[in-house]
């Protein structure tokens, strides 16, 4: 279930949040809840993605050796399986 909330914003801001929405095909409620829940979210979770695809990229061969089985196919420069 939402809550609305009611906010007040200068013309011009709300302008711009108009014409971003248009242009991602959203609304401008949705820009402001978006902006509203990276407000609220864990920072330690900033770059948490990153750092894990780094790990995975670092120590793919030493999971590739320990688990032969499950080692996933590589792909080539183009993206095809090497």
């Amino acid at each position: 279930m939402s809550k609305p909330v009611t906010i007040r914003v200068p013309e011009e801001l709300h302008a711009q949040l108009k014409e971003r929405a248009d242009a991602e095909g959203t609304t401008v409620t949705a820009l402001i809840t978006e902006a509203a829940r990276n407000a609220v979210r864990d920072p330690r979770l900033d770059g948490a993605a990153e750092v894990f695809r780094r790990f995975v990229a670092d120590n793919a061969d030493a999971f590739d050796a320990a688990f032969p089985d499950d080692a996933p196919a590589r792909l080539d420069a183009s993206g095809r399986a090497a």
